[in-house]
C-alpha cells in the first residue's frame, strides 16, 4: 500500500511539472506571437519617404540636426535672426555684400585703432586682438561633404540621362520645372532665405505631429500612385520602343 501511495504521490508531481512546463511553453510562445504582431505592426507603419529612422537621422544628426529640429533653442533662433536680418539687409533694403563687408571693416577697425590709440590718454590697456586662423581640419571636412555630395548628383543625373528609370526622370523634370517657375518668381537670395526658414520650420513640426501626417502623406502616395499608373497605361505604355529593344538585341 504504501508502495502504491508513493507511486500515485511521484505520478501527480510529474503531472504538475508537465503541467507548468506546458504552461510556460504556451506563455512563452503568446508573449513571441505578440511580440512578432508587434513588430509586423511597426513594419506596417507608413513614414513619410520610406523612412525607417527617426527625423534627427534623417538630416544628418549632428549639430546641423539638432539646430534644425530646435534642440538648443538659442542657437536655432540666433541662426534664424542673422539669416533674417542679412534677409532684410540685402532685400528690403537693397545692401550690397561687398558694400556690407566694407563698411562693417571700416567700423572695426576705426573703433580698434582709437582704442588703441586713446588708451594710452586714459591710462588702460589697448585692446587685446586675438589672432584669428581659419583651422584645416573643419575646411578639409566641409569640402570632402561638398564633394561627395556634388559627385552623388552628378551620378545621379547619369544615371537619369541613360533612359533607365523614367518614372525617376519624369520626376526630377517636374521638380526642376517647378524650381524654374519659383525661381521667376523671386531670386536666389529670396529662395535661399525661404528654403532656411522652411528647414528650421518643416522638420521640427513633422517631428511633433508625425503620427498625424503620415495617414495623410500616405493617403496622397497611394493617390499618386494610381495617378500615375493611369497616365502610364494611357501615355507612356503607347510610347514605341521597339528599335530600342531590337538594338540591344541585335
Amino acid at each position: 500500500m504504501a508502495e502504491h501511495e508513493e507511486k500515485k504521490h511521484e505520478e501527480s508531481l510529474m503531472e504538475r511539472i508537465a503541467e507548468k512546463i506546458q504552461g510556460h511553453d504556451s506563455s512563452s510562445s503568446d508573449s513571441d506571437d505578440d511580440k512578432r504582431s508587434e513588430s509586423s505592426m511597426k513594419a506596417k507603419v507608413f513614414r513619410l519617404f520610406g523612412r525607417e529612422k527617426p527625423v534627427h537621422h534623417v538630416l544628418g544628426g549632428g549639430k546641423p540636426a539638432d539646430i534644425f529640429l530646435w534642440r538648443n533653442k538659442k542657437i536655432s533662433a540666433g541662426a534664424l535672426g542673422v539669416a533674417t536680418v542679412i534677409w532684410i539687409l540685402f532685400e528690403m533694403l537693397e545692401y550690397h555684400l561687398l558694400t556690407l563687408v566694407c563698411h562693417l571693416l571700416i567700423l572695426a577697425l576705426a573703433l580698434l585703432f582709437l582704442w588703441s590709440n586713446a588708451a594710452t590718454f586714459i591710462n588702460k590697456s589697448p585692446p587685446r586682438i586675438p589672432g584669428v586662423q581659419i583651422p584645416k581640419d573643419p575646411v578639409m571636412e566641409f569640402a570632402q561633404a561638398l564633394r561627395f555630395e556634388i559627385n552623388r548628383a552628378f551620378a545621379v543625373l547619369r544615371d537619369i540621362a541613360s533612359g533607365r528609370d523614367l518614372k525617376k526622370f519624369l520626376s526630377v523634370i517636374a521638380g526642376l520645372w517647378v524650381l524654374s517657375i519659383v525661381g521667376s518668381w523671386c531670386n536666389f537670395l529670396t529662395l535661399f532665405y525661404i528654403v532656411f526658414v522652411l528647414l528650421h520650420t518643416v522638420p521640427v513640426l513633422y517631428e511633433k505631429y508625425e503620427d498625424k501626417v503620415d495617414p495623410f502623406a500616405e493617403k496622397a502616395m497611394h493617390e499618386i500612385r494610381k495617378q500615375y499608373a493611369v497616365f502610364d497605361a494611357k501615355v507612356l505604355s503607347k510610347i514605341p520602343r521597339g528599335p530600342l529593344k531590337e538594338k540591344k538585341k541585335d
